[in-house]
């Protein structure tokens, strides 16, 4: 029997979550569900100095308006908690201190003056990337370098100390990647990671190559630039004895800016008016705020779909999927090694869709929605009529009450340059001829009964239908462009359209 699938989404709590981490959940939500795996969450805040207040429910919230919150998590808790960081803090020393006994750490005394003045050495040396390695760690003060009585001295009074990771000199790492392939890194371009910090918390590396382990997480699905710090982790996972049970790596492509140049950034969204968060987002701190794709009117399925696509392909040409069907064709051989290009269009073409592919009831709902923040009251049937003919000119639910509100509310001024061109005699004697007919009509009102009075006013007055359309539609809407107009005629009524066109007839006038 092969052992279950265990895979973690593990973000930080220091801000609003970027559509970038939000991928990396949802890939490691359908690489869980399509392998009958469990998905995790693992908060790792033991960066108290970037702790954000909110960030963490930010988090939850997001997974949970998309419907891929894990199976195991702070609020789902499972066997292998706790799933904090900050609350497994006691258990991380004792793994630091194997490494210490095992030869593969060491303490390190050096404060931050003393660093400062080895990277200036080096740096007028002309070594290109200053670090504490294999080779600097011998001018340092370390218990490398110390006598042990002194080391034991200085633990025993209480001073400052590091406890760093023992990399060796000269020997190949290698990773294989399931989206990458095999991965070779030389231990000397590698530096000598901080394991556990001063303030007796532990760094990211330690940490999460403990928690992978406990929590027994058969593969890590994480993003590109956690690839360099890889070679360390596979080297941890050697050093603690845990070769056998270490994860399968797979590291995802960035997520680059909409013209490929470069990683995608708050600060570029801003610049173009888009959003990168999955919902709005105000820093308690600072009070920045960023706009987040749930309350620009994105539905969480079509999110999802769009976000799914950034990075990874069917294999076909294939572009709609539910969730289900997400889940069934996903595979971490279709994800790409090179970045993906941030398309926000793409993102409105897909909300598109699955707008368009809700009922007309469902639809009405958004619309009944709006109109109740405006104090009007709509019934589910006319509201459905009225998503009907809208839906097709709507990216988002809100664009329902934006391109329909002609249709409740009757207009009560004109867009002049469509007045200036189009408003001339043969419209008004038209309509004032059709305005008769309407209030003469005892018939089912339909838009081909609307549009059959129409012709017949046109043709009694000897004036083409075509030249005056526009006219008739500013007259009824107060615009010169809108969905099918016989369609409007009908759902607004006989005894509106009539009105309206009295109105627009006594208001309108025409250019001499």
């Amino acid at each position: 029997m092969t052992k279950e699938v265990r895979v973690r989404f593990a973000p930080s709590p220091t801000g609003a979550l970027h559509i970038g981490g939000v991928r990396t959940a949802l890939y490691n939500y359908l690489f869980a569900r399509k392998t009958g795996g469990k998905f995790l969450l693992r908060i790792e805040d033991t960066d108290q100095t970037r702790f954000v207040q909110g960030a963490e429910e930010y988090i939850k919230e997001a997974l949970d308006w998309l419907g891929i919150g894990p199976d195991e998590s702070p609020w789902n808790p499972g066997d292998c908690g706790p799933y904090r960081q900050s609350e497994r803090k006691p258990m991380y020393m004792q793994y630091a201190m194997d490494l210490i006994e095992k030869g593969h750490a060491y303490y390190a005394f050096d404060t931050s003056e003393e660093l400062e003045a080895m990277r200036e050495r080096l740096t007028a040396a002309r070594v290109v990337s200053p670090q504490y390695n294999s080779i600097t760690r011998t001018q340092m003060k370390n218990s490398l370098t110390l006598p042990e009585d002194e080391v034991k001295e200085r633990l025993a009074s209480g001073e400052a100390y590091v406890i760093r990771v023992k990399i060796p000199r000269k020997e190949e790492v290698r990773l294989n990647d399931m989206i990458r392939g095999w991965v070779m890194v030389h231990s000397s371009t590698l530096d000598d990671k901080v394991l556990m910090k001063s303030d007796g918390m532990p760094t990211y590396h330690l940490a999460n190559i403990v928690d992978d382990h406990l929590m027994k997480i058969t593969h890590v699905i994480r993003g590109e630039e956690w690839l360099p710090s890889a070679p360390l982790h596979v080297l941890l996972y050697k050093y603690f004895g845990w070769e056998d049970t270490m994860p399968q790596f797979a590291h995802l492509p960035l997520l680059l800016k909409p013209d490929g140049n470069g990683k995608l950034s708050k600060r570029d969204a801003d610049k173009q008016g888009f959003p990168v968060f999955p919902m709005d987002w105000t820093d308690p701190n600072t009070g920045d705020k960023a706009i987040g794709f749930r309350e620009q009117g994105y539905l969480p399925d079509a999110f999802l779909n769009f976000l799914a696509f950034l990075g990874w392909n069917p294999g076909d040409h294939k572009e709609l999927f539910s969730l289900e069907e997400l889940i069934e064709a996903f595979s971490i051989e279709r994800i790409g090694k090179s970045g993906t290009k941030f398309d926000i269009n793409k993102s409105k073409w897909y909300n598109e869709q699955y707008l368009r592919a809700k009922s007309d009831e469902e639809l009405a709902a958004y619309l009944l929605s709006d109109l109740e923040k405006e104090g009007i009251s709509l019934d589910l049937a006319k509201g459905a009529q009225i998503a009907h003919i809208i839906k097709e000119r709507a990216t988002f639910p809100a664009d329902l009450w934006k391109e329909g509100k002609f249709m409740v509310n009757a207009p009560t001024d004109f867009d002049e340059e469509v007045a200036s061109k189009k408003w001339n005699n043969e419209a008004v004697i038209v309509l004032g001829t059709y305005k008769e007919k309407l209030n003469l009509f005892a018939g089912e009102f339909t838009p081909a009964s609307a549009k059959s009075m129409l012709e017949e006013a046109a043709e009694k007055n000897g004036i083409k239908l075509g030249k005056i359309m526009q006219a008739v539609r500013l007259a009824v809407t107060g615009v010169g462009a809108g969905p099918d107009l016989m369609a409007v005629f009908s759902i607004i009524g006989k005894e509106e359209l009539a009105k309206r066109i009295g109105f627009a007839l006594k208001t309108l006038k025409v250019n001499s």
